[in-house]
């Protein structure tokens, strides 16, 4: 077991709801998953419910759909008593997620139409989606995939795997390889240890990389066996699911650290929420954050319009004005790309503010960080030999 820095936030918490686990037992990761908080009688010993979040939680539970699940580490970090406290919003569910409103829908990126076979996503030539697994350890309610995560349906079996690891074999203009799910990490070991070295001894993939909020809600999964395997699969790039600032705490700047110093490249990926993250003070706090424990913020993801998203999402042109805050008044590494994922498979675009205001002659109007117009010699010809 790795020692782990144990937060202010976290140490109350634990002496107040989970006073007996010893330490052994709290920062192991199996026994936080197996201690996930998953019901309403669970969640009404930590929190003061709303009326709305109670009977979301019964609904859930009732006809299914995107369940609950919060590990006891992350529980430590939700307001018991402020239903729209940042964190807890993403976390709990409420009754608006039962609304649909526009052009919601279940797979708003259309990857049920370019997925050639069960647990497999190819929409871009070079690059694969590989889901394999539908289980999180923490699962958030604006989750894209919230249509199929935790309902059973991608279980880590290795015939699944077979077939798709034969798809990428027989295929090589794939040079990238994406796993995410539900949450990879979540895997035992010697599940995860299969696969990344078969996919590593594929000789036209080129890199690997794993999408996973597991160090954000659970950071004792960072293990001195898990680094371990990491070193010996690489290049290998960890995407890490962030959403707040009030998620970098001890644990956690010790688990993207304890990363970095195995040699392995973390980036940022962030969702932008309305009520949660979308300012620009509360996401500089966040980047920052990330730089200091060297994971670069990577993207800002418009959010994706799945059915029931609509109290989550705000306009593009929000996001475009927190890039614009943050563009030259913060280190450039803090600021990402803000990206909107296409409908129906279409792909990510990124949509920053625009700079480019107009062409006069041979010069480009340009508009600096301060909202100056500035010009800038951009000849329509080339200019001619000295």
């Amino acid at each position: 077991m790795t020692d782990f820095i144990v937060d202010p936030v976290v140490r109350r918490f634990r002496e107040r709801h989970y006073a007996e686990v010893e330490d052994a037992q709290w920062c192991d990761w199996r026994w936080q998953l197996r201690h996930r908080i998953r019901s309403l009688e669970q969640a009404e010993q930590l929190f003061r419910l709303s009326d709305s979040e109670r009977e979301a939680i019964q609904q859930r539970s009732r006809d299914g759909g995107l369940p609950l699940g919060i590990t006891p580490y992350y529980a430590a970090l939700l307001d018991p008593d402020d239903p729209e406290q940042p964190l807890r919003r993403t976390k709990l569910p409420r009754m608006e997620e039962f609304l649909r409103s526009g052009d919601e829908c279940r797979d708003p990126l259309g990857e049920e139409a370019h997925s050639p076979m069960p647990g497999l996503v190819h929409t871009y030539p070079d690059k694969v989606l590989f889901l394999v697994t539908d289980f999180c350890a923490t699962y958030c309610r604006y989750c894209t995939r919230g249509r199929m995560v935790g309902q059973g349906e991608f279980l880590p079996e290795k015939h699944m795997w077979e077939r798709a690891l034969d798809y990428i074999r027989e295929r090589p203009q794939i040079r990238d390889v994406l796993l995410s799910g539900g949450d990879p990490l979540i895997l035992a070991d010697g599940r995860l240890e299969w696969l990344l070295r078969r996919l590593h001894d594929i000789p036209h993939v080129e890199f690997l990389r794993i999408g996973s909020k597991v160090p954000a809600v659970l950071p004792y999964r960072i293990t001195d066996e898990l680094l371990q395997l990491f070193r010996e699969v690489h290049p290998l790039f960890i995407s890490i699911h962030f959403t707040h600032p009030e998620e970098l705490t001890a644990e956690v700047r010790q688990a993207c650290e304890r990363l970095a110093d195995a040699g392995v490249p973390t980036g940022g990926q962030t969702v932008l929420l309305k009520g949660v993250n979308d300012d620009p003070e509360v996401m500089k706090a966040l980047n920052l954050g990330l730089l200091r424990v060297r994971c670069k913020p990577y993207y800002l993801h418009q959010c994706d319009p799945i059915e029931g998203s609509a109290h989550f999402r705000t306009s593009v042109a929000r996001g475009q004005e927190i890039i614009q805050a943050l563009h030259g008044h913060t280190s450039g590494y803090a600021v990402p790309t803000y990206m909107v994922d296409c409908a129906g498979g279409g792909g990510k675009v990124p949509v920053g503010p625009q700079y480019l205001q107009e062409r006069d002659g041979d010069y480009l109007v340009l508009r600096n960080y301060r909202g100056e117009q500035t010009r800038y010699w951009d000849p329509i010809s080339s200019p001619p030999e000295s």
